[in-house]
């Protein structure tokens, strides 16, 4: 019988299982999908909020700004790239203007440091791109952004590393009370656990609903992006947002960690939760309202666009409770839920001392991990020397973003190992240039092939029945 399991593998439910994995715990991790981060964790704005939006006093509030605060750390030692570039929430008139000093005193009372309302010229040069038509903005200099797969990714591995299990493809079926604890049934597997972290996202109420909490529901809200190419990430500084409403922080234009520029995203409430394709006026939205906030925007460098879903709970704040004993509730855990994410963790962990977990620290816990980028980031100096121990280094496989071999292979070997495209995209960055995997994708997938032993044809783009090849034409990649 496991101590702990957290079902589901987004960010909440990695940060937590990286948290209990500092403790003499066995602890597992349930996800339904082929790969962690493969939810709201995947598509989204990549933003850590200062904490000036979420109502005083709420738990989304509190969160926001220690999670916040932690982020940097938590960035760090999980080998994470982080960059504090502020954000600007921009006002168009004085009704906006009212907006924003609402905002601010919001942000006093959550305990943002450092908010103040600007106007005329320090306004424009903290950035000069912004529209003609802005006239004061709310500027948040914590404000940051992260790589959010990169992130969840990180924190699942580092789980695993100091001995969390994953579980891939166990699709929750059913959760019964037995003598000291609980089962978790996946089809024919079954899972033993003392506690139980409700972590699924968007499909979170329906879990709760097994062990009989009826108190919550959530549904899905769609967001579209647009991603542009790198050589536009210097369009903007900060993350420049619009002044919010009832459905949202509006369509936002930011860099990315990576030197893309993203815009989005919309907030259309669904109640499809596997509907991810974009839409025509989605798109069209975006386009339209990012040109209102920044002048000059060159939206024929596109690259892609893509759809992610917030699961957003029926109470308006994070759900986190215990409902039954042994049982937590992780849900709702909308924007700004990435930000909050390291303090989640702190917090359930307290929850679950209250509920009688022996949390014993491990004497051999390491909360860092080594980067996923090392290659990339190094210098002439450490990439010869890398190359000296590795030759697969010195062999370009994505000439975009230019990825290695040896990147894509430690991807594979690194815990939690990528099994499909997909995965090495999300890990490593190849695929993610102009030419979105056209010309390395058949390496790729030889790579995965040779790594896990399975045919060429059984390399899928996501898991499932996501095939690419039907069989080869030709000997394949010269590997």
């Amino acid at each position: 019988m496991y101590d702990v399991a957290v079902i589901g593998a987004g960010v909440a439910g990695g940060m937590i299982a990286r948290r209990l994995s500092s403790f003499d715990l066995k602890v597992c991790i349930l996800e339904r999908e082929h790969d962690v981060a493969m939810g709201a964790s995947r598509a989204n704005s990549a933003i850590v909020h200062a904490g000036f939006d979420a109502k005083e006093g709420s738990l989304k509030a509190k969160l926001n700004v220690k999670g916040s605060e932690m982020m940097e750390k938590t960035a760090a030692e999980l080998g994470v790239k982080y960059k504090r570039n502020g954000s600007l929430v921009i006002g168009f008139n004085e009704e906006d203007k009212k907006m924003l000093y609402e905002l601010l005193h919001r942000g006093e009372v959550n305990g943002v440091r450092d908010l103040r309302i600007v106007e005329g010229e320090e306004l424009f040069e903290i950035e000069p791109n912004l529209s003609k038509n802005v006239v004061c903005a709310l500027y948040a200099p914590t404000g940051a952004i992260v790589c959010p797969y990169e992130l969840n990714i990180a924190a699942v591995g580092n789980a695993m590393d100091n001995g969390a299990e994953l579980k891939l493809d166990f699709e929750v079926e059913g959760i019964s009370q037995i003598p000291g604890g609980y089962e978790i049934c996946s089809g024919n597997e079954v899972v033993k656990s003392r506690f139980v972290i409700n972590a699924a996202g968007i499909y979170s109420d329906e879990i709760a609903k097994m062990v009989g909490d009826n108190s919550f529901d959530v549904h899905p809200r769609r967001g579209e992006y647009i991603l542009l190419d790198k050589e536009c990430g210097n369009l903007v500084k900060t993350t420049v947002f619009r002044t919010p409403s009832k459905m949202g922080k509006g369509i936002l234009v930011t860099p990315t960690v990576d030197g893309n520029l993203l815009l989005g995203p919309t907030s259309e409430d669904m109640t499809d939760k596997e509907g991810k394709s974009t839409s025509p006026d989605g798109l069209a939205k975006i386009i339209k309202e990012a040109g209102e906030n920044v002048c000059g925007i060159p939206f024929n460098k596109t690259i892609t666009s893509f759809c992610g879903l917030r699961a957003v709970g029926s109470t308006g704040d994070f759900i986190i409770n215990t409902p039954v004993t042994g049982f937590i509730n992780v849900a709702g855990i909308e924007s700004p839920g990435l930000s909050a994410s390291p303090a989640i963790a702190e917090y359930v962990v307290s929850l679950l001392e209250r509920l009688g977990a022996d949390l014993k620290p491990k004497a051999d816990y390491n909360p860092q991990r080594a980067p996923m980028h090392a290659f990339r980031n190094a210098n002439i100096a450490e990439k010869n020397e890398m190359i000296k121990r590795d030759k697969r280094y010195g062999r370009i496989i994505c000439r975009c973003e230019e990825i290695t071999e040896g990147e894509i292979i430690s991807a594979i070997r690194t815990n939690p190992g990528a099994r499909d495209l997909d995965g090495v995209k999300r890990r490593t960055r190849a695929q993610m240039g102009r030419c979105q995997g056209g010309f390395c994708s058949p390496q790729i997938v030889e790579l995965i092939s040779r790594e896990l032993g399975i045919p060429y044809e059984e390399v899928t783009k996501s898991g499932g029945n996501s095939r690419i090849n039907i069989s080869k034409t030709k000997g394949g990649a010269d590997i």
